[in-house]
């Protein structure tokens, strides 16, 4: 009876009226059933490009180093940034995508962010240097953070209720992919094309998620009336950029020189300001009431735990495997295919179970596969069987399917409509910083201590998971 309780006060919080007052969105889901089956499809498909470019662009550009470097005749270090400046950019602009989403309208958002991400695309595919790289991957992380936010609550906003969950587990099924294949991807492009087209191609693929976004996404807003809290915005953009700079540079710096430390106390500063000024705000940037909240910060948590895992088995799984094994890049991509595989094929059946039980049973039985995972990945020696490591990686992918999607539908749960998109650019953003995390964690351990010592670190972590999911407030 309380399963049942819960789910009907979260559906009836996602089926509030629209603030226009035009739209009931339980009459809307009816009429969508009825008579939109196929343009729901249309939607979801277009809505899921342009997620999935959003995710590959993470990773993809890992294999691209090299060549990069190479060609743009610059140092590695300088190379780096890169990838650093995409993810600062990412956890910087997450909540006010957000935000922005909520305010201004979904959809309105949403296609800002596709031409941006379009435009920056296709000025990094035609960068002359690394400095004018650097900028436009930063101009890319921005619009990834649109992209990630937006699409989810309109997926949210569009399907039935009894069809939500299966929706957004196919939504982030595919991001799951495009996070999984973005190394393999990209190594198949430099190969074959060059390092420009691992940008270049987006242009294209972003114009047939617009063509299918087109006329099948209708506009949404939370709030109107509101202004952006600009103040909030800079300090928010300066605290996150900061301290992920440090965690993630702070290795290659040393942890106790003066630059670390500088850089961590610029985060601190900014960070400890946000908090006077968003409670004095109108309109906060970050509605500090909702991390007062013990459900939400407790899918908060849990979903950084569950980035912290796979950001660090992903980096060290490849590298463990190429160090000990020799394998080549291609047999590496095979290995780490049932992760992927696993993930993408039960994440629509984990939303239908989530849509008929709720998030919680999913949530534990995927921080207990994790857990599985890294014990067996912390007994890997030369000696182990293959079979033992496909299996290994494919619990990993039955964890991570298990987790993604309930925790957004958790999310969802846990506050009114008119704040999903400041909870989930909230939750997005402490997700990501927790793969940085778990990144910095990951390549500080391995060189010491080694591969199993890592897997050990995440078995822990992944029980903690367990518990903290189980765990029921009164």
């Amino acid at each position: 009876m309380k399963r049942r309780h819960w789910l009907q006060q979260a559906l009836s919080k996602l089926n509030a009226l629209f603030s226009t007052g035009k739209y009931l969105m339980s009459e809307h889901s009816e009429t969508l059933t009825a008579t939109g089956t196929p343009r729901l499809w249309r939607l979801l498909i277009g809505i899921s490009i342009a997620s999935f470019l959003g995710c590959i662009d993470f990773t993809i550009v890992n294999t691209t180093i090299p060549a990069i470097q190479r060609e743009l005749t610059t140092s590695l270090s300088s190379v780096q940034w890169v990838m650093t400046l995409f993810v600062m950019a990412l956890c910087a602009f997450m909540v006010s995508a957000g935000r922005l989403a909520d305010l201004y309208g979904r959809r309105r958002v949403l296609y800002c962010g596709m031409l941006v991400f379009a435009g920056a695309s296709l000025g990094a595919g035609l960068a002359g240097s690394i400095e004018q790289l650097n900028v436009w991957r930063f101009v890319q992380g921005a619009a990834c953070a649109v992209l990630y936010t937006a699409t989810t609550a309109i997926v949210a906003d569009a399907w039935p209720p009894r069809q939500r969950g299966r929706a957004i587990g196919i939504l982030l099924a595919v991001n799951g992919l495009g996070l999984a294949i973005g190394p393999v991807a990209g190594g198949l492009l430099v190969g074959s094309l060059g390092w420009r087209w691992v940008f270049l191609l987006n242009v294209p693929l972003i114009a047939l998620s617009f063509a299918f976004c087109l006329g099948t996404v209708q506009e949404s807003r939370a709030q109107q009336g509101a202004r952006l809290d600009i103040p909030g915005l800079l300090l928010l953009v300066i605290g996150v950029a900061s301290l992920l700079l440090a965690i993630s540079q702070g290795g290659q710096w040393g942890w106790l020189t003066a630059k670390t430390g500088l850089t961590m106390a610029v985060a601190i500063t900014a960070l400890a300001l946000l908090l006077p000024v968003e409670r004095q705000a109108p309109s906060p940037l970050v509605p500090l009431a909702l991390l007062r909240h013990p459900a939400l910060l407790r899918v908060c948590l849990l979903s950084a735990l569950l980035a912290f895992f796979y950001c660090a088995a992903f980096f060290l799984m490849p590298v463990y495997l190429e160090s000990t094994r020799h394998y080549d890049g291609v047999m590496l991509g095979l290995l780490l295919l049932p992760t992927t595989a696993v993930m993408a094929l039960i994440s629509p059946w984990v939303g239908r179970w989530v849509d008929k039980s709720g998030p919680r049973p999913a949530l534990i039985l995927g921080f207990a596969a994790l857990a599985a995972s890294a014990a067996l990945q912390s007994r890997f020696n030369l000696g182990s069987p293959l079979p033992l490591l496909l299996g290994a990686f494919a619990l990993m992918g039955l964890g991570w399917g298990c987790i993604l999607g309930p925790l957004v539908l958790a999310t969802l749960s846990t506050v009114s409509e008119a704040q999903s998109g400041g909870a989930l650019g909230i939750t997005w953003t402490l997700h990501n910083l927790g793969g940085a995390v778990g990144l910095a964690v990951a390549a500080l351990i391995y060189p010491t201590y080694g591969y199993q010592a890592v897997m050990l670190l995440l078995l822990a972590l992944s029980l903690f998971g367990c518990l903290l999911a189980a765990w029921r407030s009164r």
